[in-house]
C-alpha cells in the first residue's frame, strides 16, 4: 500500500491533522533527536503542509515555503518520516512530493534547504548541492543546500 499525499494551507488543516503533524514533529525533532527547541516557530501559518497518510495515520510530513519566507528561494523544511516506517524508504517519496509541490504550488524550481549534515547524501540524491559551511542549529550540525 502506498501513501496518500495531501497539501493543505494552515487554515484548511483539520484540528486532528494539525495535532498529528505537531505530534510527529515533536516525536522526531524533540524526543528522538534529544533536542530541546521551540518547534512552533510562527511559520506554520505561512507554509503549505504536505503530508502522507498510511492507514489513516500521518507518517510523513514537510513544510513548503514560497520564496522570501525562510530563504530567498522557495524552501522545504521540517522533513520527517515516522521512525516506525523508515524501512519503507518513504523519505524519498516525501522529497519527490515536496519538490513537485514547490513546482506546482509556487511555480518555482530553485529550492534552498537547511539540512542536517548527516542527511547530506540523502538530499544530494534529490539534486541538492551544499552551498554553505557547516553551522550549528540547536546544537545539531546543519548545512544549506540548493536545488536549481
Amino acid at each position: 500500500m502506498e501513501l496518500q499525499w495531501k497539501i493543505k494551507s494552515f487554515e484548511t488543516l483539520s484540528v486532528n491533522e494539525l495535532y498529528a503533524i505537531l505530534k510527529l514533529r515533536s516525536e522526531i525533532f524533540v524526543v528522538e533527536q534529544n533536542c530541546v527547541y521551540l518547534d512552533i516557530d510562527g511559520k506554520d501559518q505561512l507554509a503549505l503542509h504536505l503530508f502522507g497518510e498510511f492507514e489513516g495515520k500521518i507518517v510523513a510530513y514537510s513544510r513548503l515555503f514560497k520564496p522570501g519566507i525562510t530563504f530567498d528561494n522557495a524552501s522545504i523544511g521540517r522533513v520527517v518520516v515516522d521512525a516506525n516506517y523508515r524501512d519503507r524508504k518513504w523519505g524519498h517519496d516525501l522529497m519527490q512530493e515536496s519538490i513537485a509541490g514547490i513546482q506546482s504550488q509556487f511555480g518555482e524550481s530553485k529550492i534552498t534547504i537547511g539540512a542536517q549534515l548527516y542527511l547530506k547524501k540523502f538530499y544530494e540524491s534529490h539534486g541538492f548541492v551544499q552551498t554553505s559551511e557547516m553551522y550549528l542549529e540547536d546544537d545539531i550540525p546543519h548545512i544549506e543546500m540548493e536545488r536549481r
